[in-house]
């Protein structure tokens, strides 16, 4: 029947792509700056979609978002999600490098935010600058049924969140608990979280730590990690985002993604060390504009999506499917076989589908570099 379901799944999808091509400081500054509204108490239990399949993914001592080994503990408890700055006046960003996935999505004028998930939060260092919310951003947080950590919403995000166990800054109760401001930085790209501020907070709301029975976990292993057969050559790679224009090139020495972004290394202040990831998942999505002309809606739920998967000096055609807004996502390969990932790190680049086409896979880094001039 898994079986079928599969088979089922990847004809719908194939069926959609061909029809569709054509230190804590206690100070706390003004608020977040851009236009956000404060929201009512959240609800303390996550609504999960119904699954066919009921049985948890997570088992044994493995990170349920890296595949490596881990604490069963640890591996059982739903992680958290940080919405974080990605723009020149926001850097260096704290805390990226301690992320096991990172998501980076298009938000207004050409900029990205970021948004870091941690599976073992406790020692988290600083995370900063903690930004806004977006509602695709909380819609990719719900994948993972992270408990979601954002410093305001833009107002299409405002209904939404009521259904999400999430840690809003706006909220006043959660100042000098969860949120902090760092004085030596100017708002709104001061605020702040650490692994002690996370814990205080979801005690303060009471939510639940530990995945529901029912959850599926987003992502798939191969537990000895493989090279992408058939895969075309990837010593560089870009997802095309026109004000960052970040890319990524791979040490072959480490096996790992290195990411720069702003013309410059992309590191982490806390350690000064680079951005490095096994995984790199360039993903493609509709969108439209909201009607102010201003914030993007971005869909995060298709039948016949299209991407990449680059690990290892390789890159292969991918597709996905997320049935609705609020569940989970799967990606599979040209075969129709759910994806498996190399155990480690994963950078997931949220690409609009009229820029698909800015997408660059260089199997050299003479090639890239003469392609950018």
């Amino acid at each position: 029947m898994k079986h079928m379901k599969k088979a089922i799944l990847f004809a719908a999808v194939c069926c959609m792509i061909f029809s569709g091509c054509g230190k804590k400081e206690k100070d706390i500054t003004e608020p977040e700056t851009e236009a956000v509204i404060d929201t009512e108490p959240k609800e303390t239990e996550l609504e999960i979609p119904a699954e066919t399949e009921t049985e948890p993914v997570i088992t044994g001592s493995v990170n349920p978002l890296t595949g490596e080994p881990m604490d069963e503990a640890l591996a059982a408890q739903r992680p958290v999600s940080c919405m974080i700055g990605n723009t020149t006046d926001a850097m260096p960003q704290y805390g990226t490098s301690a992320a096991d996935v990172i998501i980076e999505a298009p938000a207004e004028g050409g900029l990205t935010r970021l948004m870091t998930l941690y599976q073992d939060y406790a020692n988290l260092p600083t995370v900063m600058s903690v930004r806004s919310c977006r509602h695709y951003y909380a819609y990719l947080s719900n994948e993972f049924e992270a408990i979601y950590v954002h410093y305001g919403q833009a107002i299409y995000a405002t209904e939404m969140l009521k259904s999400l166990d999430d840690l809003n800054g706006l909220d006043g109760d959660l100042e000098n608990v969860t949120f902090y401001r760092d004085k030596t930085r100017k708002s709104p790209h001061n605020a702040y979280i650490n692994g002690e501020s996370v814990i205080a907070g979801i005690e303060k709301r009471g939510y639940r730590t530990e995945h529901a029975p029912a959850y599926k976990n987003k992502f798939s292993f191969v537990p000895e990690g493989r090279t992408l057969e058939n895969g075309t050559d990837a010593a560089v790679v870009e997802p095309g985002y026109l004000v960052n224009k970040p890319w990524f090139v791979y040490n072959e020495e480490t096996g790992l993604y290195e990411r720069y972004q702003y013309k410059a290394a992309h590191v982490d202040g806390n350690n000064s060390e680079q951005l490095a990831f096994k995984n790199v998942i360039f993903q493609v999505c509709d969108y439209k504009v909201e009607p102010d002309g201003k914030y993007l809606d971005v869909k995060t739920a298709s039948y016949g999506g299209t991407g990449k998967y680059i690990s290892n000096g390789k890159a292969i055609d991918i597709t996905w499917v997320k049935e609705v807004e609020d569940g989970v996502g799967t990606y599979y390969d040209a075969d129709g076989n759910e994806l498996e990932l190399n155990p480690g790190k994963t950078c997931i680049c949220i690409v609009l589908n009229d820029a698909e086409d800015k997408i660059g896979i260089y199997g050299s880094e003479e090639e890239f570099q003469a392609a950018r001039n």
